[in-house]
């Protein structure tokens, strides 16, 4: 199927395939997650995925923001190949195996900070989080047993990864009590400040103001705080980009006050933004980055990279007996290698740039797109009711969604009202002008309607 082909709907989706299979699901799966549409992937290529009716669509989610490298691309398929005829598993927190250490390796050299590095594998991000925490603790041995996280964050759903989250209350709700110690702080949103201000500097200079002289100033002490655990860009959050301020004073706060400062790159590294990781758009050395998501295309891999002398937990302390499976190690390697052959790193500004531009424009046309935000292929592009008071059109997003799936367009929302634009970051232009064709044409009809109401 030809790009000049797609998307290309055969049967009104969900056809008689997809919805006998949803059916199954909802008889034998526990439903704990939340389908966005009934889309039931066949196989994939590249930017465009196939449905079990013979739909073809434009994938705009790259199994949300996993596939940056494309589906199937044929690198990886022959790396998977090449490791299935040695080892598929020989755990790795008892013996040694070279790919581990090759993709460690390199790790280590594309890390967004200087001096020494280590890294420690799990099998999500979820894991790396939880690691993360423990790393942190472990540095200080527990006599720094706060952590400061932020609102809007998605980190995860394990018991600590999940008490660090504060995106939805659902992801709370019957579950106390959670990690103790763990202190929430204001994360910068400059579209809507919650400090009530226009100016996204200010509002940067007022979430740090919070963090020092609140958090810090009048509940506990900084001496007492293992790390402060930020997403350079909140993902479900709404793909939020902090003011340039935010990021560089909060390395500063950690630095005064002993404090690491952790990046929660899950989503938004491995070349997600159009660098290796978000953080290096603000020139931010972090002393500890998780990583999972993209890492190996869809194998379950997670990594924790940081400075040596902080990476100094003692044997027996923590391990997973499959992170750092040997498969998959081996197809991360070979993703950061398609990275780095195939230039996707400026692939993903270009097209990115591309697609803010044209957004950007439409913008201006729609009362219905209150703003657009994003980095690379990290793109947020948030509905309002109304330029003037930003009422989330949360109905709004819902009604998009679903026909950009009738249409032949996946993709998905973040935040309360924010469409999602995550491809995988070997899209062309062409391609991602077609989706926003579509994606233009059922906006402006649900402007139209919403502005005549």
């Amino acid at each position: 199927m030809g790009a000049s082909r797609v998307p290309y709907i055969k049967v009104e989706p969900p056809g008689p395939l997809a919805k006998k299979i949803v059916e199954r699901d909802s008889k034998v799966l526990m439903q704990s997650f939340v389908r966005w549409y009934p889309f039931v992937i066949e196989r994939g290529e590249g930017a465009i995925a196939y449905d079990v009716d013979g739909n073809v669509y434009i994938d705009l989610n790259a199994g949300i923001a996993v596939l940056n490298v494309g589906h199937n691309h044929p690198r990886v398929l022959e790396a998977i190949k090449r490791s299935l005829g040695t080892i598929t598993h020989y755990s790795l927190t008892d013996f040694y195996y070279s790919s581990a250490v090759e993709l460690a390796e390199k790790l280590v050299d594309i890390a967004p900070m200087g001096g020494e590095k280590k890294v420690y594998f799990g099998n999500s991000g979820a894991e790396a989080v939880e690691a993360a925490i423990k790393i942190a603790r472990g540095h200080f041995r527990n006599k720094r047993p706060y952590i400061i996280a932020f609102y809007g964050a998605f980190h995860g759903r394990t018991m600590g990864a999940v008490t660090l989250t504060a995106s939805k209350p659902i992801q709370h709700r019957w579950f106390a009590p959670l990690l103790p110690s763990v202190i929430h702080a204001i994360y910068p949103y400059p579209y809507r400040c919650p400090f009530n201000t226009d100016d996204p500097i200010e509002c940067g200079e007022q979430a740090l103001a919070f963090i020092e002289d609140y958090v810090l100033g009048k509940y506990i002490s900084g001496d007492e705080v293992a790390a402060i655990i930020v997403e350079p860009i909140q993902g479900e959050g709404g793909y939020i980009v902090p003011p340039d301020n935010f990021l560089p004073g909060l390395r500063k706060i950690a630095d005064e006050h002993g404090i690491l400062l952790v990046v929660d790159e899950v989503q938004s590294g491995m070349g997600r933004t159009g660098k290796w990781w978000a953080i290096q758009h603000w020139g931010v050395e972090p002393d500890l980055v998780t990583s999972a998501k993209a890492i190996a295309s869809g194998l379950p891999l997670s990594a924790v990279i940081g400075r040596s002398e902080i990476m100094d937990l003692p044997p027996g302390t923590h391990a997973s007996t499959f992170g750092g499976n040997p498969v998959a190690c081996r197809v991360a390697l070979e993703v950061i290698r398609i990275i780095e052959d195939e230039h996707l790193l400026d692939n993903a500004r270009k097209v990115g740039e591309h697609v803010m531009e044209r957004f950007r424009e439409l913008m201006e046309e729609l009362e219905i797109i209150g703003d657009v935000r994003g980095k690379g292929l990290m793109i947020g592009v948030e509905l309002v009711k109304n330029k003037d008071t930003k009422e989330p059109a949360k109905k709004e997003l819902a009604e998009f969604i679903n026909e950009a799936f009738k249409r032949g367009v996946l993709v998905i929302g973040a935040g309360v009202s924010t469409i999602r634009i995550s491809p995988p970051l070997n899209i062309s232009i062409e391609l991602m002008d077609k989706a926003i064709d579509i994606m233009a044409d059922i906006l402006r009809r649900i402007n139209n309607e919403l502005v005549n109401k």
